[in-house]
C-alpha cells in the first residue's frame, strides 16, 4: 500500500459515518454540524475520512475570522490503522487544496485534545500554525468516553437526544460523572489566496490569485 495510490475526494456524512464511529477515537460524530466531508480510498477500499464542520461551541470562530462563512473546524480526522506513514498528513494536504480551489473558506481551525495525549503532531507535519491552548474545562466520563458537558443539553425537535438522554441518566444514576479537562492545543491554517502581479502582455499587469 502506498500513499501514490490513494485518491481523496469530497463524500456524503452517510458514506464515512460508520467508518468514522469505528476509527476515530471519540467512535462518534454527534453533534458535528457537518459541512464537508471527504474520504480517502485505495482501489475499492475506504482508508482516511476527514469532516470539516461549523463550531461546536457558539461564536468561538470570531476569534479567527470576521465572517462564520469563512471558517470551519475540522471536526474529525481518522484512517485505518494499516494505513502507511504520512496517511493522514497526506489526507489533510488534499482535504485543505480541494476547500481552497472550491469554496470561499478561507480559515480552518483544529484541536488537538490533551485528555488523549494529543500533541498535534500531524497539524505541525501539515504546516498549521500553533496558537496555545483553550482553558480548562468540564468534561463528561462515561465509560471509557469522554464527553463535551454540554452533550446533556443537546435537543431536537424539543427534546433531548436518545445519546444526551443516556448520559444525562448516567450521571443522575452515578454510572457517569463530571471530570476536569486539560483542555485542547488549538492550530490554525489560512487558505486565504494571497494576490500577486503577474504580467500578461508587455508591461501590463494584471492581478492574479495563486
Amino acid at each position: 500500500m502506498s500513499i501514490k495510490e490513494f485518491e481523496v475526494s469530497p463524500c456524503s456524512r452517510k458514506e464515512i459515518e460508520t467508518f468514522v464511529e469505528s476509527n476515530h477515537y471519540s467512535k462518534s460524530i454527534n453533534g458535528v454540524n457537518t459541512q464537508y466531508c471527504f474520504k480517502m480510498m485505495h482501489g475499492d477500499n475506504l482508508i482516511g475520512a476527514a469532516i470539516f464542520a461549523t463550531f461546536g461551541m457558539a461564536n468561538v470562530w470570531k476569534k479567527y475570522s470576521d465572517d462564520k462563512k469563512t471558517i470551519l473546524e475540522l471536526r474529525r480526522l481518522c484512517c485505518i490503522d494499516e494505513a502507511p506513514k504520512n496517511s493522514e498528513s497526506y489526507l489533510i494536504g488534499r482535504c485543505l487544496r480541494w476547500l481552497k480551489n472550491n469554496t470561499l473558506i478561507e480559515h480552518i481551525i483544529s484541536y488537538a485534545d490533551m485528555d488523549y495525549n494529543h500533541e498535534g503532531v500531524i497539524y505541525k507535519a501539515t504546516n498549521f500554525d500553533y496558537l496555545g491552548k483553550t482553558n480548562k474545562g468540564v468534561r463528561i466520563k462515561y465509560g471509557e468516553r469522554l464527553y463535551h458537558d454540554k452533550t446533556i443539553r443537546t435537543y431536537y425537535k424539543g427534546k433531548l437526544k436518545p445519546y444526551a438522554l443516556r448520559i444525562k441518566n448516567a450521571l443522575e444514576n452515578g454510572d457517569a460523572e463530571y471530570i476536569e479537562s486539560k483542555g485542547k492545543h488549538i492550530y490554525y491554517y489560512s487558505l486565504k489566496r494571497k494576490r500577486k502581479p503577474q504580467v500578461i502582455w508587455g508591461d501590463s499587469t494584471q492581478w492574479l490569485y495563486r
